[in-house]
């Protein structure tokens, strides 16, 4: 149970390092699954750190900032800046993206739970074959892995990395489909106008830098797109490869 307890902290950890804008911790954990990968599984990793999580890390926060603050809207009526703010941005698009890659690794990371428990157990084997304990010393042989900790993506392990990959493609569907109906825009407009409580007549709101945000949501839902063709990619190599051995 230690190995499986070792995991469930390890995702908490994860969740709140990333919560809180820390990404190293996600960086080497991630970097420990890329040996367990395969090549399309290694550059999904790349596009992941280097176009999601550095382009996060280096200063979106900095164009996105205090959006409420920095919208400027034709009227002084209390709460009125504040609602429209609300109706037009339930999340913000900085912790709406660190969700998504949060979400989206989180299945990659469960893989790399299983890879470490399936190769713990197989090391204890070994030290038990390598000790000659047992029945007539006949002990089932490691299946996985090998000495070095390599493992080989069949059976169990197959199935697991399947089913991570399968995950990660619903989930960033789910992201990229969700962002249009939580925001009810893709690109950012310059004007927001909003007509309720507690506004006492029609109001307009306007975006600052509303094109400089909009290269990055291009960028990011590209990206986004970009991790569910390699996903699939790596589905399809790993079912053809698997039918060649065959």
């Amino acid at each position: 149970m230690k190995p499986l307890l070792f995991i469930i902290i390890c995702l908490f950890v994860f969740s709140l390092v990333v919560i809180m804008g820390q990404w190293s911790f996600l960086s080497d954990l991630l970097d420990k699954v890329q040996s367990h990968s395969t090549v399309v599984g290694k550059v999904w990793m790349s596009v992941l750190f280097l176009f999601r999580i550095f382009i996060l890390a280096a200063g979106v926060d900095e164009i996105w900032g205090d959006e409420q603050e920095n919208m400027d809207c034709n009227t002084k009526s209390p709460g009125c800046r504040n609602a429209c703010y609300d109706r037009s941005f339930p999340m913000s698009h900085t912790r709406f993206w660190v969700l998504q890659i949060l979400m989206v690794s989180t299945p990659t990371l469960m893989y790399l739970g299983h890879v470490l428990l399936v190769i713990r157990r197989e090391n204890k084997l070994r030290r038990r074959l390598e000790q000659k304990l047992g029945k007539n010393g006949k002990i089932k042989a490691p299946k996985y892995s090998d000495e070095h900790g390599k493992v080989e993506l069949k059976g169990i392990l197959l199935v697991s990395y399947m089913t991570q990959l399968l995950f990660k493609i619903l989930l960033e569907v789910a992201f990229i489909v969700g962002q249009y109906f939580l925001y009810g825009f893709i690109l950012m407009p310059s004007k927001i106008s909003f007509p309720d409580y507690p506004c006492t007549a029609p109001v307009d709101c306007f975006i600052s830098r509303p094109t400089e945000k909009n290269i990055f949501i291009v960028f990011m839902l590209a990206m986004a797109v970009l991790s569910v063709m390699l996903n699939i990619m790596e589905m399809f190599h790993l079912m053809i490869s698997k039918m060649k051995e065959k």
